[in-house]
C-alpha cells in the first residue's frame, strides 16, 4: 500500500494531509485549547495509552476524559463520520483496549459502505502506526509464552469438529467454530447476568454491544440460559454475548484436553 501525504509540523501539533482530498489527520501534543475546524473522529491518549474514541462537532473540544494527546481524523467527503468512528472503536475493542465513556449506541454499517470504509480505515491505521500511534493496547510486559494482542487465526475442517468449553466471568458454554464465518453456541449456555459498569456507573461500549447481540437472540434465551443453538459471527461476538467481552476470548475457548482455540488456530 502506497499513500502520498503532505505533513506540517509545529510545536503543538502535526497535520497530515492525504493527497487527492482524501482527508486530514491531526496529532495534538496537548490537551488544552483544542479548536476543531471541522467535525472529526477523535482518539484520546493518556501516557501513550488509548483511552477514548468518539466524534466531535467543529469548535472548542471538551471532554471529561483525562488525556494528554489527541488525534483527530477528518475523512474524505464519501466517508460517513459515524461509520468511521464505529470501525475504529471495533478495532480497538478487538485489540483489547478498554475505552472510557462511550455512551453512544453501536452503529450498524450498511454492506454497501463497508468496502470503501474498510479501505480508508486501513489507510488511517497505517499512517498512525508509521507516526508511532498503533491502535493497540499498551500492555505490561508479558511472560515469554504470551501471544500478541492482535493475532491471525485460521479456520480448518479439523477445528470445525472440536467442541470448545467456556467457563469464565459467570458464564459457561460449549461452542464450535463450525464454519469459517460462523460460531455455533450450543443450547444450555449460561450467560453473565448483569453487564459490568464503568467507574461512573454507566455502561461501557462492550456492554452495549453485548446487549445488542443479546437482543437479536432474545427469543432463544430464558433466565440467562440459551434454550436453542445460536449462530454468532465471530469469537469476539461469542465473548460479547456471553460475558460482555473484557478478556481475550481466543484464550477462553478450551477443548477437552486443555488446548485453547488460539493454540489450535493461531498463524505463527
Amino acid at each position: 500500500m502506497n499513500i502520498n501525504l503532505s505533513v506540517l509540523i509545529t510545536e503543538t501539533k502535526t497535520t497530515i494531509e492525504f493527497n487527492n482530498k482524501q482527508g486530514t489527520i491531526t496529532l495534538f501534543d496537548t490537551n488544552e485549547g483544542i479548536l476543531l475546524e471541522h467535525a472529526a473522529v477523535y482518539v484520546l491518549l493518556n501516557e501513550n495509552t488509548i483511552v477514548s474514541i468518539g466524534k466531535s462537532e467543529a469548535g472548542a473540544f471538551h471532554t471529561e476524559v483525562t488525556f494528554n494527546k489527541m488525534i483527530t481524523i477528518v475523512p474524505s467527503w464519501d466517508i460517513e463520520l459515524g461509520y468511521l468512528e464505529q470501525q475504529l472503536i471495533t478495532e480497538a475493542l478487538e485489540n483489547g483496549i478498554q475505552l472510557e465513556q462511550n455512551s453512544r449506541v453501536a452503529t450498524k454499517i450498511p454492506s454497501s459502505a463497508t468496502k470503501t470504509l474498510t479501505t480508508y480505515k486501513n489507510e488511517v491505521l497505517m499512517v498512525l502506526e508509521k507516526f508511532g500511534y498503533p491502535l493497540k493496547h499498551h500492555e505490561e510486559p508479558k511472560k515469554a509464552k504470551a501471544k500478541p494482542a492482535k493475532a491471525r487465526h485460521k479456520w480448518t475442517k479439523e477445528v470445525s469438529q472440536i467442541e470448545f468449553f467456556i467457563d469464565t466471568r459467570e458464564s459457561k458454554a460449549t461452542a464450535l467454530w463450525h464454519k469459517r464465518n460462523e460460531m455455533l453456541l450450543k443450547a444450555g449456555a449460561t450467560m453473565m447476568a448483569k453487564p459490568p459498569l464503568n467507574k461512573d456507573g454507566s455502561l461501557g461500549f462492550s456492554a452495549k454491544m453485548g446487549q445488542r447481540i443479546r437482543e437479536d437472540h432474545q427469543d432463544k434465551v430464558k433466565n440467562n440460559v440459551t434454550t436453542e443453538d445460536i449462530i454468532l459471527k465471530s469469537v469476539n461476538e461469542v465473548g460479547l454475548f456471553l460475558y460482555f467481552g473484557g478478556t481475550n476470548s481466543w484464550l477462553e475457548l478450551i477443548d477437552a484436553t486443555g488446548k485453547t482455540l488460539n493454540e489450535w488456530t493461531v498463524v505463527q
